[in-house]
């Protein structure tokens, strides 16, 4: 369960203000069908995720127990850093004609999402927990919980958080994540 929790209020921070909650603003203001762009996020999300936590738990198969640590470590610091750098839409050209709301929204959500911290971070989580399933279901659960509301009420979500807040806890929860690795702490490894 500790991996589902931590997954989920990780990636749930992580997300206020990135491109991929930015991109669910914009979709949510040009198509105005929340339904399908919310099936769309969750979708993406799945096939994203599933992909990264595989990676994950096959790095540990791959890689000793203390270059692990290391290398988790050290992601997980650099994954506080890279909270903290705001985060702006690429230009993502969403077009429902050929794929409809739907798909426009999975295709346009699951390239958005390639490379990204949140990604990144379930990879990340999925070696260092080695719990494919609830690092995968909390990392999804934390995108959706953070897309939901911003395709429900758009931009006026971003008027009332202060992303900058929400980055700084996202980062000190990583550093401490980071720091408890390296140190191996609960000796989770």
């Amino acid at each position: 369960m500790e991996a589902f929790f931590i997954s989920t209020g990780i990636v749930a921070l992580a997300e206020m203000g990135d491109k991929t909650q930015l991109l669910s603003l914009l979709l949510a203001a040009r198509f105005r069908r929340p339904i399908p762009i919310i099936l769309g996020i969750l979708v993406a999300t799945l096939l994203n995720h599933a992909f990264a936590g595989a990676l994950g738990s096959w790095l540990t198969s791959l890689v000793g127990k203390d270059a692990l640590r290391w290398i988790l470590g050290l992601s997980f610091l650099a994954m506080a850093a890279w909270t903290m750098i705001p985060d702006k839409l690429d230009d993502v050209d969403a077009k429902p004609a050929r794929f409809g709301v739907f798909g426009a929204t999975a295709v346009a959500f699951f390239l958005a999402e390639m490379g990204d911290k949140t990604q990144v971070a379930t990879i990340a989580l999925a070696a260092k927990y080695s719990a494919f399933i609830p690092v995968v279901a909390g990392t999804t659960l934390g995108m959706m919980l953070a897309n939901v509301p911003a395709v429900f009420i758009g931009s006026r979500i971003m008027h009332v958080v202060s992303l900058k807040l929400v980055h700084g806890i996202a980062a000190v929860i990583f550093a401490i994540l980071g720091v408890l690795t390296l140190l191996n702490v609960g000796n989770l490894l």
